[in-house]
């Protein structure tokens, strides 16, 4: 009975979905999927963004992260801010200086046509894998929660949650994506914060001591001065990564070239970041309460993304919570992965097939392009579930760190030297540099930071590339 008030709680989320992707969608234009008419609201851009860049990951795996790495993720996110702030004054300027609708033609316009592609590329794998391990764990959850019972296979669970994000988003896009977004990441929040409530009154606790409480606890140490969780190793690589999967990606950047104009775009991002504070703060808080709450009724959890989970359906905490964390979860996982499909979409179309997004004929190729990487994303969550074997939110940034290593170089490279390089030679040395990291990290304590050996990598190839006679003129 109670799986039959789950699904009835999904399809009900689903439909308001589905009708705001009906009222935002009825000009069906490539203008309106790939900007949405440059005409989003800051506002509602930096709210939905909160969502897109959280994901089902974040719901799941940071709250599972404390106990082995205490609240050594903020060392993380402050140093997300440093990035964001680059975006923000360097990144943006040029995008919009440049009126680009897929960011990477600005390596088209500073290193030549194979760079570019190359850029693309790189970043359509990045995406692809990402938002495959996003949806994964969602469909994970749900599938041990509800569809299992029945006798459901896996890939039906996953099937059906990948066709209802394709179904309200293949005609409205970006445009679409904006507004659900908003809507996903009021539930997403709204879910932590009665989550948050419901744990810590079975504890004995309520919003006035619940702070110290979780202050007090074994979990809350935030900042780190020697090895791996060095606050400074942490912070810089934070900056990095930020950078790297929002300045240099696809997907979140679609949202900010939505806005109005460049001044719009930057208030968005000055308000996205500094919420992602708090909003991260408020997941580890959550994990601390989880981890207690475990304790307390001797809940069993086989790894740590499966801590959440475990303590929500075991009913310890009554049946409305498990509503609760369902659409929450769903919330933060389909806000990521409708717009990363979305970007998915964008970037091939117009980086790699090169259609006219002004040519009416292209909304076909468009459609079929979007509904084509549907099913890529698909395969990829069934292959993940055969052979996964590590902390998601770890393998998301270990798979960052190899793919969007040549991106962060090429770009590096490009906005603070005056050189061109020999654009034949970029694909070559963009394979070769996650290759050469990945050799290094077999035989040396490398952990995040082989985002930036990767990046260096790159730069001192494309040093070694460079045209001397044909420099910029700066």
């Amino acid at each position: 009975m109670n799986s039959i008030y789950i699904i009835i709680c999904i399809v009900t989320y689903f439909l308001f979905l589905y009708l705001i992707s009906f009222l935002t969608g009825k000009n069906d234009e490539n203008e309106s999927f790939f900007l949405g008419n440059k005409s989003s609201p800051w506002y509602i851009v930096a709210f939905g963004m909160i969502g897109t860049s959280l994901s089902g990951v974040t719901f799941i795996s940071v709250p599972g992260w404390v106990e082995s790495s205490q609240f050594s993720y903020m060392q993380m996110v402050l140093g997300y801010m440093l990035g964001y702030a680059f975006i923000g004054t360097v990144l943006m300027p040029l995008y919009y200086k440049l009126n680009l609708t897929s960011i990477y033609t600005y390596l088209e316009d500073r290193f030549g046509r194979l760079s570019y592609k190359t850029g693309s590329m790189f970043f359509i794998i990045s995406r692809t894998i990402g938002a495959s391990f996003r949806l994964y764990i969602v469909a994970r959850v749900l599938h041990l929660s509800i569809f299992e019972n029945w006798g459901s296979p896996f890939f039906l669970t996953v099937l059906v949650t990948i066709s209802l994000i394709w179904l309200y988003t293949f005609r409205g896009g970006i445009k679409t994506i904006i507004w659900t977004d908003t809507l996903q990441t009021f539930f997403m929040l709204l879910a932590l914060i009665i989550s948050v409530y419901l744990i810590g009154k079975d504890l004995g606790l309520n919003y006035a001591n619940i702070i110290p409480f979780i202050s007090e606890s074994e979990y809350s140490k935030i900042f780190f001065w020697e090895g791996d969780q060095h606050f400074f190793r942490r912070f810089f690589t934070g900056a990095f990564i930020a950078i790297v999967m929002t300045g240099l990606d696809q997907d979140m950047m679609q949202k900010n070239l939505s806005c109005k104009n460049i001044k719009e775009a930057q208030k968005n991002m000055v308000y996205f970041s500094i919420s992602l504070i708090f909003v991260n703060l408020m997941f580890l808080c959550l994990g601390a309460l989880l981890y207690s709450i475990a304790g307390k009724y001797d809940i069993q959890y086989l790894k740590p993304d499966d801590l959440f989970p475990a303590v929500v359906l075991s009913e310890t905490l009554g049946f409305p919570i498990i509503i609760i964390f369902i659409l929450g979860l769903i919330a933060a996982a389909y806000s990521s992965a409708d717009s990363a499909l979305t970007s998915l979409t964008t970037s091939f179309s117009i980086d790699i097939l090169n259609i006219n997004i002004k040519d009416r004929g292209s909304i076909i190729t468009r459609k079929y392009v979007h509904l084509i990487f549907s099913v890529i994303i698909f395969l990829v969550i069934i292959l993940l579930d055969i052979i996964n074997d590590q902390s998601i939110i770890s393998a998301i940034f270990s798979v960052a760190g190899y793919t969007y290593g040549p991106l962060l170089g090429l770009y590096s490279f490009g906005l603070f030297t005056s050189y061109k390089v020999n654009d034949k030679l970029v694909p070559y040395l963009a394979i070769f540099a996650p290759v050469f990291s990945y050799l290094i990290q077999l035989y040396f304590p490398v952990g995040f930071e082989i985002l930036l050996v990767n990046a260096l990598i790159v730069c001192a190839g494309l040093f070694i590339i460079k045209k001397d006679d044909l420099a910029l003129e700066v």
